[in-house]
């Protein structure tokens, strides 16, 4: 096997493995949470619109966070970023264990959004430092391999969430008491992986190298553009494409469990095994993301992405249409189709960017505030109407992502 094509290096080996990690912690994390829109309309007595707040405080952490967390590493390196969002991360945790007895809805959006800011300022970090991890050519196989982790963990979380679940008291002071003992022993875990990764090396390393840590032929590099980022169209494109991206994939994870309790053609669904629901859509997500990194290896990230992007507008129509069985099976197509989305576009956004690297990684962060903005629409068009005809509002989001997969993503010297 060439070398361009390899995973990583062996000099990278223990890096990549403990980088690899930190997607699971915060996989772990968002699988959670998104379970808990309907919990929360349940025993706060929400509207499914309210309950979109949920997501919007998390990923709005995101738009909050990625550019102060770029800034940070910039002058401080990977690791001590890493450090940082390790501990906002089990801080917001360890606060909204602390809290339920108030039963506040806001003072728990509040928690979420410091355990969001931590989530923000880790990918920020590990994202961009995974591209680094090995040869440039492998480097979208290789942050698909890490995020394939992010969708093991994605799988666990609903199942957390069916504990959650499991506490239905109409009890003063006892309504959020389920949630305590899971965000306790998150919070109590990611401190002690943060203490770890204090006394962990780790390579810092130059963005002017850019992943070229193995030889090349002189043919293959490439000198970085002299341009300012907003004259980058491939980065400037990656980050519209982002946003689109977690847009969409916010509205169908947090609406795929009123869509099976809510519509009358599943009445045996029972909203409390909701979570294995979103589990199985979560574990069709793992799968897809260990395949298409093996995929990869043999074909380009692009077309994938292309593939994958136009099949999710073909479905999302059926989903809506209320086809019975039929439109379940296509909504858990498209968490499969997917999976692959999010690693693909950061890597081809962030490409030939040279020193500004990290300042780049920072605003394609920043374009996860999609998932903020989006879920509130979709929950208001089904408030007022059904929650299948919520779903055909992803359909121009991958319309965009289908045209930068066939042409936004190329780099222009």
């Amino acid at each position: 096997m060439s070398i361009k094509h390899k995973l990583t290096t062996k000099e990278f080996l223990v890096p990549f493995i403990l980088i690899s990690f930190l997607f699971f912690l915060w996989g772990l994390a968002h699988g959670m949470v998104d379970t808990l829109d309907k919990h929360f309309q349940q025993i706060l007595h929400l509207k499914k619109s309210e309950s979109s707040m949920i997501q919007f405080a998390l990923y709005g952490a995101y738009f909050g966070m990625a550019l102060p967390a770029g800034i940070f590493m910039r002058r401080f390196g990977y690791k001590k970023g890493i450090i940082l969002g390790l501990s906002l991360f089990s801080t917001g945790a360890l606060l909204i264990a602390g809290t339920t007895s108030f039963e506040s809805f806001w003072i728990f959006l509040t928690c979420l959004f410091i355990l969001g800011c931590g989530l923000a300022t880790l990918e920020t970090a590990a994202n961009p430092y995974t591209t680094k991890l090995g040869p440039k050519d492998s480097a979208a196989r290789r942050i698909n391999f890490s995020q394939s982790f992010n969708g093991l963990a994605w799988v666990i979380g609903p199942l957390i969430g069916l504990y959650i679940y499991g506490n239905q008291s109409m009890v003063e002071g006892e309504k959020l008491a389920s949630l305590i003992l899971p965000m306790a022993i998150i919070g109590l875990v990611v401190l002690a992986v943060a203490f770890i990764f204090m006394r962990l090396p780790l390579p810092e390393i130059s963005e002017e190298e850019s992943g070229h840590h193995v030889p090349m032929a002189a043919d293959e590099e490439n000198e970085f553009p002299d341009k300012p980022l907003i004259k980058q169209g491939h980065f400037v494109k990656g980050v519209i494409a982002q946003f689109c991206y977690v847009a969409a994939q916010t509205g169908i994870f947090s609406y795929l469990i009123n869509f099976v309790t809510d519509e009358s053609q599943y009445p045996r669904f029972d909203v409390k095994n909701g979570p294995y629901f979103l589990s199985i859509g979560f574990a069709l997500f793992m799968i897809g993301r260990m395949s298409g990194s093996y995929m990869m290896g043999f074909l380009k990230p692009s077309r994938i992405l292309a593939l994958y992007s136009g099949l999710c507008i073909l479905l999302l129509p059926i989903v809506s249409l209320n086809f019975g069985w039929i439109s379940l099976v296509s909504l858990y197509a498209i968490f499969f189709f997917m999976s692959i989305m999010f690693p693909t576009i950061f890597a081809l956004g962030i490409r030939d960017l040279g020193p500004q690297t990290k300042k780049a990684s920072s605003f394609i962060v920043m374009a996860i505030v999609g998932g903020a903005l989006f879920p509130p629409l979709m929950g208001f068009i089904s408030d007022h109407y059904t929650m299948s005809a919520g779903f055909f509002t992803p359909i121009p989001l991958f319309a965009f992502i289908l045209y930068y997969a066939l042409k936004g993503h190329e780099v222009k010297y």
